[in-house]
């Protein structure tokens, strides 16, 4: 019997569900999910949120990252630590944006996705 390539790959709507409960203990603001199915190759959904600060910022994103590797989620991608305005965390099947309040407004990133913003709110 041969293995499955991604027999060890948590399933998308896992990971889901892990970030959105990683995100709400963190009081991450205004968290808005995308479904991507079918609009997109690279991933399933992407995740747009809001930190109060800086320091709030880069908290939610050190902490979900944490928790998708203690899950077993790997090579995870994260840019933007370092500032902690806008922080990606790549997980393949689910992208999570962590904004802070004026960056998210300014990006915007749920309008490019969605032709009705409020179709997935969260």
């Amino acid at each position: 019997m041969q293995a499955q390539p991604d027999a060890d790959k948590p399933d998308a709507n896992k990971t889901l569900s892990l970030i959105l409960s990683r995100l709400e203990d963190m009081k991450a603001e205004e968290t808005v999910t995308i479904d991507l199915r079918g609009k997109s190759a690279y991933s399933d959904y992407m995740i747009v949120t809001t930190g109060r600060v800086n320091r709030h910022v880069g908290a939610i994103a050190e902490n979900v990252t944490k928790s998708l590797k203690e899950n077993g989620v790997k090579n995870i991608h994260v840019e933007g630590l370092p500032n902690c305005d806008w922080v990606l965390i790549d997980s393949g099947e689910v992208i999570v944006h962590v904004f802070r309040p004026e960056v998210r407004e300014f990006y915007n990133l749920e309008r490019l996705w969605t032709q009705n913003p409020a179709v997935a709110a969260v």
